[in-house]
């Protein structure tokens, strides 16, 4: 049962990718105010590419939202119309230039749930081969292979921060740990 009432609601602000909703309500303890809601017209899509030697891809990046550079797996938009593994394949060959023979869904998130409705999905993508990247002409990447191991001690010292990133690498390094997962 919801303990929010919507006394009124005005759309903000809308694009191509997101619509911004301002509600006055009620809140759960009685007392009336606002509340902002970002609405993500797409899906959140990540992907960590694993080889059989213990490797994964990283893409490094300038990221404007929040001004400095940032290390991260594949990750894109998905369109909810689309299979959401379609658009991890799609993802991981333009800033790669990897295809995938073998993919496993990792996990599911909401990225900032207290804002915003972003669904993240996050794919292990395995049997690796490399073909030509195609980024997109707002991405200007940087892509690593680095060893499993070293992307998780950046994850452990703060020097990959973005949530599918951390997410899809701790999921990966539990699979590993726990014997469900080999390199």
């Amino acid at each position: 049962m919801n303990p929010w009432k919507i006394l009124n609601q005005r759309q903000i602000y809308d694009n191509p990718w997101i619509g911004v909703t301002e509600y006055d309500v009620i809140n759960p303890g009685g007392g009336k105010g606002i509340y902002g809601k970002v609405h993500y017209k797409g899906l959140a899509i990540g992907v960590v590419p694993l080889d059989h030697e213990g490797n994964i891809w990283l893409v490094g990046q300038y990221r404007f939202v929040l001004d400095q550079y940032s290390w991260e797996i594949p990750e894109g938009g998905g369109d909810p119309a689309v299979a959401p593994v379609e658009s991890a394949m799609r993802e991981l060959r333009e800033e790669t230039g990897l295809v995938a023979s073998e993919w496993t869904f990792l996990v599911e998130m909401h990225l900032s749930n207290s804002i915003s409705d972003e669904r993240a999905l996050v794919y292990l993508a395995r049997g690796l081969e490399q073909h030509e990247a195609m980024p997109e002409e707002t991405e200007e990447l940087v892509v690593r292979r680095v060893p499993f191991n070293e992307a998780y001690e950046m994850v452990e010292r703060g020097e990959i921060t973005d949530s599918m990133s951390v997410a899809g690498i701790l999921k990966v390094k539990l699979l590993l740990v726990t014997g469900q997962l080999t390199f």
